[in-house]
């Protein structure tokens, strides 16, 4: 997870897509831009999943795509948009300060019930 440098919450790696880009490709590319770690990525959560409000009282409506990743290599290293970045226990989650939408899609992952496919 990364500790944001605009307000300081906790979150999951996350960005736009380039043009051209799979899906997939912009996850693993996001995550090393913003982590110096590179992992498999498979998508496990609902597409439709939106988000009404962020952090900051922007309101939108947004698509969101999460993955559930197996670590490749890398040191977790901050990045311009991160002031710090570890590997986090799921039962350290809780007291981690994180917007609503994030904490939300952080607890769907042992909801799953499968593992994803990792392409």
């Amino acid at each position: 997870m990364i500790r944001r440098s605009d307000n300081g919450n906790w979150a999951l790696p996350g960005g736009g897509m380039d043009l051209g880009e799979s899906i997939v490709a912009c996850g693993v590319r996001v995550t090393l831009e913003e982590t110096s770690v590179t992992g498999l990525l498979g998508i496990f959560t609902d597409p439709k999943h939106l988000l009404e409000c962020t952090s900051d009282g922007e309101v939108r409506q947004e698509f969101s795509v999460v993955f559930l990743a197996a670590f490749v290599h890398g040191e977790p290293t901050p990045s311009s948009e991160s002031s710090e970045v570890q590997w986090v226990d799921p039962a350290q989650l809780a007291g981690l300060t994180m917007d609503r939408s994030m904490r939300f899609r952080v607890g769907l992952w042992p909801k799953a019930g499968h593992l994803p496919h990792l392409g």
